[in-house]
């Protein structure tokens, strides 16, 4: 077990705590929500930084590290929703693209390739971190919350599209007879 798996294991760990504090009516229980999905979502970097830099990149790491930046965001969407604080067609849309890429990047490891994260993907998950943060923290401000929803929906779409025309570009333009496509009869 290596330090970068204690890093995303202990994000995983965090899930069940962030959704009880959002779900449980208790005084302050939403400010150590926003604290510890905040602390969770920063420790992303960190399993990463701390894997490539002690040269432990792991199958193990390339696996949990996406998982657990999803059932992160997934369990605050829906604890969010269960309480009135979350809009279902944009927890659809980002949940959505989630399980679409998930299921594209292995089609795609399927066939040998890799489809890395991009400057889109980097964005995407900054632009719903920052928004969900937002949603959960009983700040003043309300009327932000929902301008930064739409930013990350809008960067959750645009880095979905992006990942299947990289994906359609790898796996089916390839000038190569065993990569063709059988004929539509």
């Amino acid at each position: 077990m290596t330090a970068a798996l204690w890093v995303t294991a202990a994000r995983i760990a965090a899930i069940p705590f962030v959704m009880a504090l959002i779900l449980i009516d208790v005084p302050g229980g939403r400010w150590w929500a926003a604290a510890v999905y905040a602390l969770a979502a920063v420790t992303d970097s960190l399993d990463g930084w701390l894997a490539r830099s002690r040269g432990e990149v792991t199958v193990a790491g390339a696996f949990l590290d996406p998982l657990a930046d999803k059932l992160l965001v997934a369990g605050a969407l829906i604890a969010l929703l269960e309480v009135g604080d979350m809009p279902a067609w944009a927890a659809m849309i980002i949940l959505a693209r989630e399980f679409a890429v998930t299921g594209l990047r292995l089609v795609a490891a399927s066939e040998d390739l890799v489809i890395p994260a991009s400057r889109l993907g980097k964005a995407k998950t900054l632009t719903q971190n920052v928004a969900i943060f937002a949603i959960i923290l009983p700040h003043p401000f309300k009327e932000i919350d929902a301008p930064l929803l739409y930013l990350a929906v809008a960067m959750t779409v645009l880095s979905g599209l992006y990942y299947f025309l990289v994906a359609r570009r790898r796996l089916f333009d390839r000038k190569s007879p065993s990569r063709s496509l059988p004929d539509e009869h």
